[in-house]
């Protein structure tokens, strides 16, 4: 398995070498100019041309092309054009938000969706089964920005007052703050060290932070403010695996195995959960794999709706303002998600089934 790793690691440097070279010519190919949208319109041209100097704007294409590479390889994704910040400083800071985010619609996505899957294939052409894939089909159909807004004016607006009221923008109340857990715990962190900015990026979760700190206010708080968007994020996933789980468990319980399993008299959840549902997560499991890089592209969408200060805003203000480091940096660390969700997945291959062995 070692060996198997290593060359698929191997294998996914050409990948994400052509990721790099893709996103940087569409990230120049986007129209506008960089100076304009960031110094603004009355920007002169004398302005402009120190800025593109400063920048190394005004460089070949090849030359930009050939340091941007040399500085990826050094670990540095450059400066933000806007903020004038390290590119990794701001991934720090707005990658957990996204996490947190995606990791609450998968779990939705999952806990909800493989049991309706279940059930619908158990209950085939039943009522049950017509009105979940009635709704799975609505579920994959609804865009996400509609969804996210319909939410918001439900139970923002017409049920404010009534306990069911949530909040639709942000990650807390303004009230509350949430004190990162090293210094709760009372750590000595240098500032702008690894350590400084590991234990960074693990508080910026609020969740986790919260359990960590046993701030039990702040993570009611920061649950409430969670639910709307992950609710958004999660319908066309679940949908999704929803419809897979089906379709596989249907094609499983028609296996002679499990028809032997039932004549043999084995109880009804031991043939269902042992027999057929195992044999049945192989696909399921692929679809779950592929719906983690999708929920950090629709993340864009819900986290501009909620005011979620994650990956997907911090993309769609960087593609605004033509702020080429950034728009690469977030990209490439999207990538990168997807490269090592796939190896997860297929790794996960051989625990589920052990006649599957990696070559």
């Amino acid at each position: 398995m070692t060996q198997y790793i290593i060359r698929r690691l191997l294998l996914s440097i050409p990948v994400i070498f052509g990721i790099l070279l893709v996103t940087f010519a569409l990230a120049r190919i986007i129209p506008g100019d960089p100076c304009k949208a960031i110094l603004g319109e009355k920007a002169t041209p004398e302005v402009c041309e120190r800025f593109y100097e400063e920048h190394g704007l005004n460089d070949p294409i090849p030359v930009q092309f050939a340091n941007y590479i040399a500085d990826f390889l050094r670990g540095d994704l450059g400066d933000s054009l806007r903020y004038g910040r390290p590119v990794i400083v701001i991934i720090i800071e707005r990658l957990p938000v996204t996490i947190e985010l995606s990791l609450a619609a998968l779990f939705l996505a999952v806990s909800i969706g493989i049991p309706l899957g279940l059930i619908s294939a158990l209950r085939q052409n039943s009522w049950i089964d017509l009105m979940t894939m009635f709704l799975a089909n609505i579920g994959v159909s609804m865009p996400v920005y509609w969804l996210g807004l319909l939410l918001a004016y439900t139970f923002a607006l017409l049920l404010k007052g009534t306990p069911l009221w949530l909040p639709p923008a942000g990650r807390l109340s303004p009230a509350l703050t949430a004190t990162p857990f090293y210094e709760v715990w009372g750590w000595q962190v240098e500032p702008e060290t690894f350590r400084f900015y590991a234990l960074h990026f693990i508080s910026n979760m609020y969740i986790l932070n919260s359990l960590l700190t046993r701030d039990w206010t702040v993570l009611k708080d920061a649950l409430r403010h969670l639910i709307l968007p992950a609710a958004a994020l999660s319908t066309i996933p679940m949908a999704i695996i929803a419809r897979m789980t089906r379709s596989s468990m249907l094609e499983v319980l028609r296996q002679d195995y499990v028809k032997a399993a039932r004549a043999k008299g084995l109880r009804t959840p031991v043939v269902i959960l042992k027999h057929a549902f195992r044999n049945a997560l192989i696909p399921v499991v692929t679809i779950i794999g592929l719906q983690v890089g999708l929920l950090f592209s629709g993340a864009v969408l819900t986290e501009t709706i909620f005011s979620f200060a994650g990956v997907g805003s911090m993309l769609y203000e960087a593609i605004t303002a033509r702020d080429y480091p950034v728009v690469q940096g977030f990209t490439v660390i999207i990538a990168l998600v997807y490269v090592f969700v796939n190896l997860a997945v297929d790794i996960l291959y051989v625990f589920i089934d052990p006649r599957i062995r990696l070559e």
